[in-house]
């Protein structure tokens, strides 16, 4: 029986981010309250009896089997396992991937039952735990393909709940201890380090998870990409990125029956002179052990470009969160008006 506490926080955690939609089924989740929703889990989606719900959240996931579908997931920590409870529609959204998720319930879609699929990764086979730039996004990582999932948070705050929680939870799992180090001589300890290239940051929890974060240099990589995309005068040695956000492009849909607009998942760069949209691959950075060969496509496409001093006025909308801002810019064909001008009326 979870503490009064734990109840409050987990129907307060119980509700879908506005600007996504869900199916019916998904919208039922998020219907239930208090008592309800911890008897619900322990109903429909608990694999053992004596375990705990310690904490719900609501996120976009990506599947490394599927990392070009993004569906809308209920996340439940307990102390067995992490499930990703899904909106059934994800099933028939990649055909060729049926071998990765079980299609005997699809007989059922015409009827009025709807259904959730429900993904889950246990604690004992979890290995280790990417977490984002700035916090945006975290990948979860088990022992194969089947077992990488990315959930894109868009907040920093959700994402930092949820590794204390798994935190917390890791450290009641009954681990095997890791083996005495041997000691090692001087030239081995350092001889393999000579790659040039800093490794991320690794905290090696009590379970034996790793929980990796990014350094400096993924900062100083994407500053060198982006100034691979501005103008070749811009000195890399002054670019700075001001900000980096997971966000969403509206795209309106023309002459659909309601005035209706389809979301773009980009990644949102800002520096000193240029604004930029670039489309990531969360799912597949950095490389898994198992991984034969690199990915298709590259960690950031650039989509789009615009310089700050062509921008002429942010237009807010006045909604709650999350906020809608339209940057409109100046439609110059060619960046360097005045010197055109000068030719053609001045010169030969």
């Amino acid at each position: 029986y979870p503490s009064e506490f734990l109840v409050q926080k987990i129907t307060e955690d119980n509700q879908i981010p506005v600007y996504l939609d869900v199916s019916v089924s998904l919208q039922y989740v998020a219907g239930l309250k208090g008592n309800a929703l911890v008897e619900f889990f322990h109903g429909n989606i608990a694999e053992v009896e004596n375990e705990e719900l310690r904490h719900l959240m609501w996120s976009s996931v990506l599947f490394y089997k599927t990392p070009n579908v993004e569906v809308m997931a209920c996340v439940l920590l307990s102390t067995k396992a992490i499930y990703f409870l899904l909106d059934d529609s994800f099933i028939h959204a990649d055909e060729h991937q049926s071998d990765f998720w079980n299609k005997e319930n699809s007989d059922c879609e015409n009827s009025s039952f709807h259904l959730s699929c429900c993904f889950v990764l246990k604690l004992n086979d979890l290995q280790s735990v990417n977490v984002g730039l700035f916090d945006q996004y975290f990948r979860i990582t088990g022992h194969s393909a089947d077992h990488i999932v990315t959930c894109l948070t868009r907040d920093s705050y959700n994402t930092h709940t949820f590794i204390q929680q798994l935190m917390a939870v890791l450290s009641l799992l009954a681990r095997t201890p890791s083996p005495e180090p041997v000691d090692k001589d001087f030239y081995s300890e350092f001889g393999s380090k000579n790659t040039g290239k800093m490794e991320n940051y690794e905290l090696i929890h009590s379970s034996r998870v790793k929980f990796i974060y990014p350094n400096e240099e993924e900062i100083g990589d994407l500053a060198f990409l982006v100034a691979e995309k501005m103008d070749s005068l811009t000195n890399l040695q002054s670019l700075n990125i001001l900000l980096y956000v997971l966000a969403f492009q509206v795209n309106h849909v023309e002459g659909s029956a309601q005035n209706t607009s389809s979301l773009q998942p980009k990644t949102l760069i800002l520096t000193s002179s240029d604004l930029f949209l670039f489309d990531e691959d969360y799912i597949s950075y950095p490389l898994p052990e198992f991984a034969k060969e690199p990915p298709k496509r590259d960690k950031y496409q650039l989509a789009d470009g615009r310089r700050i001093r062509d921008l002429d006025r942010v237009l807010m909308g006045y909604q709650t969160y999350p906020q809608a801002l339209t940057f409109v810019f100046d439609d110059v064909q060619n960046q360097d008006l005045m010197q055109n001008l000068t030719l053609d009326h001045f010169g030969e």
